[in-house]
């Protein structure tokens, strides 16, 4: 914490402009720290575990964007800019966690198919008919696909 206290009091020294603007970045910068570590994108810096949680680090992201809508038209060009672009980034990596952690969610995909099973058994067809047919077409899919 040393250093960060250093850069504090030479930002201070820098006059009232520059110490504001400098904190400003500080803020920007540690809500998209800990946006990044709670999306799993960056580890725990204690820890060096990854955690995941997706609707605190909306939370963070939330917050700049809050922070955007408030500031605007008092930013400097380079407050402006570090702002977009930290919630662009943030943005785009929440996008990515979130559909990396879609595929966990196929049995919600296999919940239609016991409709048809049930027209199936009034006709004396079994209901596990369904998930056979689905094995058998992974198997005629590993049977005819090259293999690099």
């Amino acid at each position: 914490m040393g250093a960060a206290t250093d850069s504090a009091h030479a930002a201070d020294a820098a006059g009232p402009q520059e110490a504001l603007s400098f904190r400003f970045a500080q803020l920007v910068l540690q809500q998209s720290n800990m946006a990044m570590m709670i999306l799993g994108t960056v580890a725990h810096p204690e820890s060096g575990k990854v955690v995941q949680d997706v609707e605190s680090a909306r939370l963070f992201i939330d917050q700049l964007e809050m922070l955007e809508v408030k500031t605007k038209g008092n930013l400097s060009k380079d407050e402006e800019t570090l702002l977009k672009q930290t919630l662009m980034t943030l943005r785009l990596n929440f996008v990515q966690t979130v559909e990396s952690s879609a595929p966990a969610q196929p049995p919600k995909r296999e919940t239609p198919p016991p409709a048809p099973a049930a027209a199936g058994q009034s006709t004396g067809q079994s209901s596990p008919q369904p998930a056979p047919s689905a094995v058998e077409e992974d198997e005629h899919r590993t049977k005819f696909s090259k293999k690099y």
